[in-house]
């Protein structure tokens, strides 16, 4: 007699099963650590479009240069008057006005305060972002840092091979800080 053997055992259904479970697990922690590198970059990406910005704010704004160096968090206070260029507006402002009114749209915009809110914070922006600005009036060199917390921790932080300004600015020993700086001259 002979017998002939028609489909799959049953052990060899659950290997195949086990092999499937570990083949989606992987793939699942690949999507995972794809998201969260995505957002390391889009938050890289946003503080080079906010040190970019304070940069070309203090171009317009020559002759108060060395007032804006200082650390900022994003609560500065509103001026209480607000010195945006608009069709039709009838506002003229001091360089000291136009200079505060910089810095204080300026840390809305990396704390992310025009973005809905989740539980009273801010989803918009950076993440615990402190902001750095270094003035040397003689020369115009200018050099903003923008640092923010990652979602993971790396090595040095962020600032092994950085200057004693760099390394100062923001939140020091956390391993999560991320830096972005921008180094540039105004004349």
């Amino acid at each position: 007699m002979k017998y002939s053997r028609n489909g799959f055992s049953l052990i060899e259904v659950m290997v195949s099963l086990v092999i499937l479970v570990i083949g989606l697990i992987g793939i699942f922690n690949l999507h995972t650590v794809a998201k969260q590198s995505n957002f390391e970059s889009f938050q890289q990406t946003q503080a080079s479009y906010y040190a970019s910005d304070i940069v070309s704010r203090m171009k317009l704004n020559r002759a108060e240069l060395t007032n804006y160096a200082g650390t900022y968090d994003g609560t500065m206070a509103d001026p209480g008057i607000s010195c945006d260029v608009a069709v039709g507006a009838n506002v003229i402002c001091t360089n000291a006005q136009t200079r505060a009114w910089d810095l204080y749209q300026w840390g809305q915009l990396f704390i992310g305060s025009a973005e809905e809110t989740a539980g009273g914070n801010f989803v918009g922006g950076l993440d615990s972002p402190i902001a750095c600005i270094n003035v040397n009036n003689a020369t115009g060199d200018v050099t903003v840092v923008m640092t923010w917390r990652g979602i993971r921790k790396a090595s040095d932080g962020g600032a092994n091979a950085a200057d004693s300004f760099v390394k100062d600015c923001g939140k020091k020993g956390d391993a999560r800080r991320r830096i972005f700086v921008l180094s540039t001259a105004i004349i």
